[in-house]
């Protein structure tokens, strides 16, 4: 097991470079100006703006460029952004927070619905419960997140005004009133990443758990007398646990890239938000950083789901 995570950290390393190579040249080739409005402002001469270009490294070749911030990476440090002349690291911490706090309540919630539901399910295959279930599932990955959240909005907060529709960047939590306050700017973002990642989870703990139930294994257990509780909870929930934990896993990175549409719907000042801020600045430093590190988690949690795959099932031998 060892020897294989370190081949595959070996093969990650040119896999995360010639990622940064290509977000790099992309960024380097694209038409936005990293001087924002500096670079159209009539009253900036071209000396300063020329100033402002070599005082940004921008007037060193795209090679040279690379290799710079190649340098300063692999020293922890990410740079300075172009716009608030902020630690780029600083400006992630200070947005980590919120992303963290909606994705993992999102997805906490969507397990904890997501089991159960898929498990009942695949029990009741071919009733009239596991048709509802069906359906709502189905409902619930087919509505597009932008869209289900700007129904909430409508209805719990213009409509109704039960909860805010905007997310405070300005809240601070220090007092059980203010963290009820987060609780409510929270509960429509996370409903809507709920709603869509327990369709996903459920349709598929459902699958699984239903190639189970006919197998052997199982007639054997009941035939030796062992309740249908037990049988479910030891026998299949483990082996149908198999692929289902390698989604996970895999899952986990792309609720990272997924929260860009639901921080632009209910404001949230996350990750996501900062990418899209920069993107329209031209923000090199930052957009590099912040993409960078979606790839990081794309490589670690894919390494991680092989490593709980060859865990959970002893026949899988990692080579």
């Amino acid at each position: 097991m060892l020897r294989y995570v370190c081949r595959r950290l070996l093969v990650a390393i040119p896999t995360l470079l010639a990622i940064s190579v290509v977000i790099f040249v992309l960024l380097a080739i694209a038409p936005t100006n990293p001087l924002g409005e500096l670079a159209t402002n009539p009253s900036i001469t071209p000396e300063v703006r020329e100033n402002l270009r070599r005082s940004l490294g921008l007037d060193d070749p795209v090679l040279i460029r690379y290799f710079k911030w190649l340098w300063a990476l692999m020293q922890g440090n990410f740079g300075y952004s172009f716009g608030s002349r902020s630690p780029v690291s600083e400006l992630i911490l200070q947005r980590l927070p919120a992303t963290l706090w909606v994705i993992g309540a999102g997805y906490l919630l969507s397990v904890l619905l997501a089991l159960p539901l898929g498990t009942l399910s695949a029990i009741k295959k071919g009733t009239g419960l596991d048709w509802l279930i069906s359906t709502l599932a189905f409902v619930g990955f087919s509505l597009p997140t932008f869209f289900t959240g700007l129904l909430l909005i409508l209805i719990f907060s213009v409509q109704l005004g039960w909860v805010p529709f905007i997310y405070s960047s300005t809240l601070v939590v220090n007092n059980w009133s203010s963290f009820w306050e987060l609780v409510r700017q929270s509960i429509l973002p996370v409903a809507v990443l709920a709603l869509f990642q327990t369709a996903i989870l459920m349709r598929f703990i459902r699958s699984a758990i239903a190639e189970e139930l006919p197998q052997d294994y199982v007639r054997t257990a009941h035939a030796k007398g062992l309740s249908r509780t037990r049988v479910l909870g030891i026998h299949i929930l483990r082996n149908a646990s198999i692929p289902v934990v390698t989604l996970l896993a895999l899952d986990i990175p792309s609720l990272f890239t997924g929260s860009l549409v639901l921080e632009q719907v209910f404001r949230i000042p996350g990750m996501g938000a900062l990418l899209i801020d920069s993107i329209n600045r031209g923000d090199t430093p930052v957009v590099m950083a912040v993409s960078f590190i979606y790839a990081i988690l794309v490589v670690v949690f894919n390494l991680l789901a092989d490593v709980l795959y060859g865990w959970l099932d002893p026949r899988v031998r990692l080579g």
